[in-house]
């Protein structure tokens, strides 16, 4: 069996930034209200105007994963696209990024598992490099949120923490099992399910419905989250599944170079990072100018970290998050 290496990464976001200050012309709030309570200061939001989408932003940042790992597009195998908010309801965005990328006509999956996607994906594409089926798997994790928030003071719990972006790497076969993609964890919770969703359009409550009762006080089709419901269930299955990682590999916390959690919310992060002892240079946060990018989030954070030289090879390298469904799950890498 082989092992699995990231060999290349890259991110692309929006140009346009929007500000906690530009959000007060949408809702009532204010910089020091949302900074105190997530850790934001501005966030990307796409600009309708451009052709950013989830499958052209992800093509980009492939593009980028591809280049840096210094392979051709056509070097890729097999696509492993995480999203929650895909171009169209169907079909997924994988299949848009192969046609983007001019590539011959190989596999592409869509994995629908929000804010652990990317972790999830990551899995997928792990197991597919390691038993030798692929040589080259591209996972992306890519989300267009600002399409689908209410901008008003009802909204404003959520929206005011979700951005745009993408995130990408380059997963190859190697034969240095001293390095790469030591393990990943997977778990779920479906009975929480609803604590953190989108629960319209739904199969039992369709499109048609929706427009025509066209009651303006149906927030079905926006996002909801329980928020201190969710922060105290994200704090526990955090330290749990990078405790996992750790103790399935024999390390201990103070092994770890460089934690990079999901951008759920900077006070998660902070907690994670006082109660497991970590330093403020082995935990790598960037979610004061991006927001929540949910699948995108890790890739764009890892991508960051590793072109700031914060990430050395020999470095052990924890990713782990927690979101809707409930998922959560981690990564342990040796650099």
């Amino acid at each position: 069996m082989y092992t699995s290496k990231i060999s290349g990464i890259g991110h692309y976001v929006p140009d346009n930034v929007v500000t906690n200050k530009d959000l007060e012309q949408y809702m009532e709030t204010s910089d020091e209200w949302i900074e105190e309570r997530t850790g934001i200061k501005e966030r990307r939001w796409i600009d309708p105007t451009t052709d950013d989408m989830p499958s052209t932003m992800g093509t980009k940042a492939a593009k980028i994963a591809i280049e840096n790992a210094g392979l051709t597009p056509d070097d890729i195998d097999f696509i492993v696209f995480a999203t929650l908010s895909p171009d169209y309801y169907f079909p997924g965005p994988g299949v848009q990024v192969q046609e983007l990328l001019g590539i011959r006509e190989i596999g592409a999956l869509d994995v629908r598992n929000q804010c652990s996607g990317f972790v999830y994906g990551l899995s997928v594409a792990d197991q597919f490099v390691k038993t030798g089926m692929y040589k080259n798997v591209l996972v992306i994790g890519s989300e267009y949120h600002s399409g689908g928030l209410e901008k008003s003071t009802r909204g404003r719990g959520v929206t005011v923490i979700f951005g745009d972006g993408a995130g990408a790497v380059v997963l190859s076969r190697s034969e240095d099992t001293t390095k790469g993609i030591l393990s990943t964890h997977l778990h779920s919770e479906g009975k929480h399910a609803k604590e953190l969703a989108l629960i319209g359009p739904a199969t039992n409550r369709w499109v048609d419905k929706i427009m025509t009762e066209n009651d303006p006080e149906d927030t079905s089709y926006y996002p909801y989250m329980n928020g201190n419901f969710v922060f105290k269930h994200a704090v526990t299955r955090f330290s749990e599944v990078i405790q996992e990682a750790l103790m399935t590999n024999g390390f201990q916390t103070s092994d770890i170079d460089m934690l990079i959690p999901h951008q759920a919310n900077l006070r998660i992060s902070q907690f994670i990072q006082k109660k497991m002892g970590l330093g403020d240079d082995n935990v790598y946060n960037n979610i004061m100018r991006y927001g929540n990018t949910t699948a995108a989030s890790i890739p764009i954070a890892l991508s960051e970290a590793h072109l700031e030289g914060k990430i050395k090879p020999g470095d052990l390298v924890c990713l782990a998050a927690f979101g809707s469904g409930f998922t959560w799950a981690s990564a342990l890498i040796r650099w």
